[in-house]
């Protein structure tokens, strides 16, 4: 039992930590909140959904489509929403107060035209066979959970490490006047920051969707607050971070809903976040940053 409980909690903080990393990425070279980043997730599943309903495509197909667009709708969405206010220096609260408008926008219209209802994936997308090892007992869903987000994680700590681009971002993430005078483009990389992490918000959807079989237009507004969660307990901008919060508060809620309530999983994380920022308000793997007068 706890064995299986472990199992399906690392499977979910996976795909936790996979929707995180866009959000912590956006906020550690953007410097900025980006309160859409709900929608896309919101969008992917709803994507995939029209993709393997109406197109008949099979998941493996549906998924690197939906995030492919997802990410172009979240670089459209950042050049009519954000680029202005970056290019005049606005302070943050504008772009939280913009980005937080048209969310809530986006997420009404989403409503009216597709109305609140749940809806799910066809059944032959799910797969009904479940491989079992020992006392574990792993759906085709969940394999394909844990596969793709492995596979996107490590393309994406692959870009940020080894690669021209990823130091540029690294770059824009210290000092983005400092990077627009050593010759880098600062618009082309806010673009492409916009596009991968709306990709992999929009992957996370398609994910979540697979795995619970349930998609409904508010699912990303649920899903942000556990990025919050997982972002600041692990260190605003710290990739590594995200990744380590988002599997422990996927293990964390799994073991609070097995062993004591499912009402009581979004509090004990909560719990946790809120002990987390009164003992270390940097996060666990955040930098301390020192103020000077």
């Amino acid at each position: 039992m706890l064995a299986q409980q472990l199992t399906n909690g690392v499977l979910l903080g996976s795909t936790y930590a996979l929707f995180a990393l866009g959000f912590t990425l956006m906020f550690g070279v953007l410097r900025v909140v980006n309160l859409t980043y709900g929608f896309y997730f919101t969008a992917g599943a709803f994507v995939a959904l029209l993709l393997t309903r109406s197109y008949s495509l099979p998941i493996w197909a549906a998924l690197p489509a939906a995030a492919v667009t997802v990410g172009a709708i979240a670089v459209v969405l950042d050049w009519l929403l954000l680029a202005r206010l970056r290019r005049i220096n606005a302070p943050e609260l504008s772009s939280l107060m913009v980005t937080l408008g048209a969310v809530l926008a986006l997420y009404a219209a989403m409503t009216a035209w597709l109305g609140p209802d749940i809806r799910r994936l066809p059944a032959e997308v799910l797969g009904g066979e479940a491989m079992i090892f020992g006392p574990l007992r792993i759906t085709q869903a969940q394999i394909l959970v844990l596969i793709a987000t492995a596979a996107m994680v490590t393309a994406l700590l692959a870009l940020m490490r080894l690669t021209p681009i990823g130091l540029a971002l690294r770059a824009m993430a210290e000092n983005p006047d400092a990077a627009g005078l050593m010759g880098i483009d600062t618009g082309r990389l806010a673009a492409l920051v916009s596009f991968i992490c709306g990709a992999l918000a929009g992957a996370g959807g398609v994910l979540i969707g697979l795995n619970f079989n349930a998609i409904q237009p508010y699912m990303g507004e649920a899903m942000m607050l556990r990025g919050f969660v997982v972002i600041i307990i692990g260190g605003l901008g710290d990739i590594r971070g995200a990744l380590i919060a988002g599997v422990l508060l996927g293990i964390i809620e799994v073991l609070t809903a097995g062993y004591i309530s499912s009402g009581l999983k979004e509090a004990v994380a909560f719990a946790i976040l809120v002990a987390v920022l009164w003992t270390r308000p940097s996060g666990l793997f955040g930098r301390t940053q020192t103020r000077r007068a």
